[in-house]
């Protein structure tokens, strides 16, 4: 029954022009999210164009025909509600958040700056320093420099081995045309979405998308193969003046809709989901290596990134190492017991049930369920297929996916101490 009636509350529908609505009507709250969902990302952009989706997003904001930047903020704020936008390789998405009495204007605002950005020339100047500046930010965090390096290496050579901010070469280049260009090119109905979720009537969504955006002409989408080229695993070494050394051992991952993508994810669970996991138990609570480490799966539409970070001494990275090894081995050589499984499994299960509480978090997961599987997921269908895996499956899958040959390691330390 609980499946039956996630379903019923979940409904879709298709404008003439190709752009979807996808609505969860949830009874118990008083708000809703709203999300413009544009199927574009950094992977998309040709090597000139590196960072122009992120960009655009920023330049988004920025005021349109009949709104400046303050009136854009203000439109929410002013009512309770926010607004906001991220950027990633594959989807870029504007949302706002508001009491569900405000959903015509949250949909005003988010189609208007769609629709009409003005682009002032002096905003575009002005936004290059500050996406230079996020870089830099960026930069000065090692994890996420080393994060970066590492995927670029990963993907070297190919679209997502490029960072999502692009760089400073090519965004201090970007003229107001590029982005009405890319936004031609790209913002078009058939490839865009429209995701409401909260307390929300579906028809009276369909009807504000329909005025708002249902005029919008489609064209078809230029889709450029990607194919992926060949990964050769190497040691990447950096430096920089810090005082910590960060360490990463990760390979090619899956892609979103894989056979063996709810093994991967158990496997990922009882290796480092959490304080109970066995890195952490391992490597920061039996030696006191190091203050985290933690374990992450980034999957995309055709691949995928899995891997091990932890922040430690230089003195320890060796250990450290080979820590991270045995435990990698042991997956491969024995089957995880069924207590540990089960409590693997309940732990992923819980954490599904617990982003539901929040309507952003549903409002997403409608998004991305549309855009990746062109079908909505029920949690029914993700409790059972993580309920049906085996610890025979689990030892199986990781006998192959957690050889070292297929591992890269990516170190960044403190000056002088390579």
């Amino acid at each position: 029954m609980e499946n039956l009636k996630e379903i019923e509350s979940v409904t879709k529908t298709t404008l003439p022009n190709g752009l979807r609505i996808v609505t969860e009507k949830i009874d118990s709250v008083k708000s809703i999210s709203v999300g413009v969902w544009v199927k574009t990302g950094s992977r998309n952009e040709t090597d000139k164009q590196a960072g122009v989706t992120h960009f655009l997003e920023h330049m988004l904001f920025k005021g349109t025909d009949k709104r400046t930047a303050y009136d854009i903020a203000l439109s929410m704020e002013s009512v309770g509600g926010y607004l906001n936008a991220f950027t990633s390789s594959e989807y870029t998405c504007y949302f706002a958040r508001c009491v569900n009495t405000q959903m015509e204007r949250a949909l005003d605002v988010l189609s208007d700056m769609v629709l009409h950005p003005s682009f002032p020339e002096e905003e575009v100047e002005k936004e290059k320093k500050v996406v230079i500046e996020e870089m830099k930010m960026y930069r000065d965090s090692p994890d996420d420099y080393l994060f970066e390096e590492f995927s670029s290496r990963m993907f070297k050579g190919h679209e997502l081995g490029r960072p999502i901010l692009g760089f400073e070469n090519t965004v201090s280049e970007f003229k107001r045309e590029d982005l009405y260009d890319y936004m031609a090119d790209r913002y078009v109905p058939g490839n865009m979405l429209v995701s409401v979720a909260g307390n929300v009537e579906h028809d009276k969504a369909v009807e504000l998308v329909s005025d708002y955006l249902g005029r919008m002409p489609d064209k078809p989408v230029n889709g450029t193969p990607q194919p992926l080229n060949g990964f050769k695993p190497e040691r990447l070494e950096l430096t920089k003046s810090i005082e910590q050394t960060h360490y990463i051992l990760g390979r090619r991952g899956l892609n979103f809709d894989h056979d063996d993508k709810y093994l991967l994810l158990l496997a990922n669970t009882v290796l480092g989901g959490g304080m109970s996991s066995r890195l952490h138990q391992n490597v920061r609570e039996k030696y006191g290596y190091c203050y985290s480490i933690q374990t992450f799966n980034q999957s995309y539409t055709d691949a995928g990134m899995w891997g091990v970070y932890v922040g430690t001494d230089k003195e320890y990275v060796e250990h450290v190492h080979e820590l991270v090894v045995a435990e990698l081995e042991k997956m491969r050589s024995e089957s995880v017991p069924e207590k540990e499984l089960e409590e693997a499994k309940s732990q992923l299960k819980g954490k599904l049930l617990l982003s539901q509480e929040n309507t952003s978090n549903r409002m997403m997961r409608l998004a991305k369920s549309e855009l990746y599987f062109d079908r909505f997921v029920t949690l029914d269908e993700l409790v059972e297929n993580i309920d049906a895996v085996t610890a025979e499956q689990v030892q199986a899958f990781s006998e192959d996916f957690f050889d070292q040959q297929y591992f890269m390691e990516a170190v960044l330390t403190p000056n002088g101490e390579l």
